[in-house]
């Protein structure tokens, strides 16, 4: 009951992280990597010990080389994305990477035109608002049974604003990511918001399955109870499954993040910060939203 008794407290302190995430999107923005923009994804592996990245990020800014991202690959590799390279940067490529020690091998150099990268660009923001309006008719529908206190189009609708909140906070985390380490929006990164909304949306509904039911037993059993009672007893009945479920997820993503590839170290990481933003949306945004939805009716 207190996360429901205290919901203008936990709805404050999600303002405030809203609010923060906005504020670095508005102020660093996204990186748009090649899958979207257009450019050359270059694989570089090396005989001996690869350089130091910094050297060699201004050995690439003396050859001309524009809003690149180098990152380790392996043990002794790199991956270069940048913009489109020209016929010269193309050739000089294994002379540039072959910098003070060892010899540098151009495994792969891939293209990808901006054509190709507008298309990618608007069939996943395409993909994102198909999930959010088929999971608005998936609860409508599920829930449709239930109509008072609150109809079944509410559970959806405040499902789609946690849904919401969980979205901007990874996206505000990687505007400040790009900021810092340089990482770049792409298709992994549009993977693992996809997969925070799945996984958020899974909690949010196990939560208001259990309001239904509890629903259900008191009106079958005529006992008149407050909604938030009812709402409060739901969720102190599916909290400890949600935290259990939520932090075995989150120690698999440390051990990847730890100890997986660099090339995959971004994409954990944003899981991370969703999935843990989707678990407190679920507990903390949620049921206190249809507890105050309920009693804004009731007083209306």
């Amino acid at each position: 009951m207190f996360i429901v008794t205290q919901k203008n407290l936990f709805f404050a302190l999600t303002g405030i992280i809203v609010l923060a995430s906005l504020i670095s999107i508005a102020v660093f923005g996204l990186h748009a990597g090649t899958d979207f923009t257009g450019g050359t994804l270059v694989e570089v592996s090396y005989d001996g010990v690869r350089p130091e990245p910094e050297p060699l990020s201004n050995v690439l800014t003396d050859a001309g080389f524009k809003n690149f991202s180098l990152r380790e690959s392996g043990e002794n590799g790199y991956t270069l994305r940048s913009a489109t390279l020209t016929d010269k940067q193309r050739e000089d490529l294994p002379a540039i990477f072959t910098y003070q020690r060892g010899v540098a091998h151009i495994d792969q150099l891939s293209e990808v035109g901006p054509t190709i990268g507008t298309e990618l660009r608007n069939k996943s923001l395409v993909a994102l608002a198909l999930v959010l309006l088929c999971i608005l008719l998936f609860i409508a529908f599920a829930f449709r049974k239930v109509s008072e206190p609150i109809s079944s189009w509410i559970y959806g609708l405040i499902a789609l604003v946690t849904l919401v909140h969980d979205v901007i906070v990874p996206v505000g985390f990687f505007a400040l990511l790009g900021y810092l380490q340089g990482a770049q929006v792409d298709t992994l990164f549009v993977t693992a918001v996809l997969t925070v909304l799945g996984f958020s949306i899974h909690d949010t509904i196990v939560v208001f399955d259990r309001v239904r039911e509890n629903l259900r037993i008191n009106h079958d059993k005529n006992r008149k109870e407050d909604f938030a009672i009812t709402a409060g007893r739901s969720l102190n009945q599916t909290f400890v499954r949600s935290i259990n479920t939520s932090l075995t997820v989150v120690f698999t993503l440390l051990v990847l993040y730890a100890i997986g590839p660099v090339s995959t170290k971004d994409f954990a990481l944003t899981l991370l910060v969703g999935i843990i933003a989707g678990t407190y949306s679920s507990i903390f945004l949620a049921t206190p939203l249809l507890v105050a939805v309920e009693q804004w009716r009731r007083k209306k």
